[in-house]
């Protein structure tokens, strides 16, 4: 799901279930070379809405938060479609841009699977111009504004 023209949603969360719905809603504008990258603080909800992402995908396995992995990989069926890599990035450990491209972070990205970048920040320089971008605040115990931007060319990128 990329806003047209790769304008601004705004999405709201109340529960960790809605987050995870939100997230199978997304699943739907990914496909082969997408990377989507999530911005909050910790315990904002990036995990819970790439386990919504994972399901919208058609992944099987239950996803976990690969932060001390840095990168777990999922097979992915997007629509039914043929099988292709999901790739769970957790950049939080990560010192920067060069770090991520020693672990071979340009080819995840560029190699044709599908890309959840958690902690994208530490690695903006990295990311392709066409990044999704999801930007998570907490507002109350659970609820959540998810605003979700970009994908066409990064100039929209807030």
């Amino acid at each position: 799901m990329t806003p047209p023209g790769g304008s601004l949603a705004e999405f709201r969360s109340n529960s960790p279930g809605e987050t995870q719905a939100l997230g199978r809603r997304i699943a739907c504008g990914l496909g082969p070379g997408r990377a989507l990258a999530m911005r909050g603080g910790l315990g904002a909800g990036k995990t819970c809405l790439a386990k919504g992402i994972a399901r919208g995908l058609g992944v099987r396995e239950e996803l976990t938060s690969p932060t001390y992995t840095i990168v777990a990989e999922y097979e992915a069926r997007p629509a039914g479609g043929p099988p292709l890599p999901l790739y769970h990035i957790d950049a939080y450990r990560l010192a920067g841009q060069d770090d991520f491209e020693a672990l071979g972070g340009r080819d995840l990205l560029y190699g044709g699977g599908i890309c959840l970048i958690e902690w994208a920040d530490r690695i903006r320089e990295a990311l392709p111009p066409d990044t999704i971008f999801v930007d998570i605040e907490i507002c109350g115990e659970n609820g959540r504004i998810v605003r979700v931007s970009g994908g066409i060319g990064g100039e929209d990128e807030p």
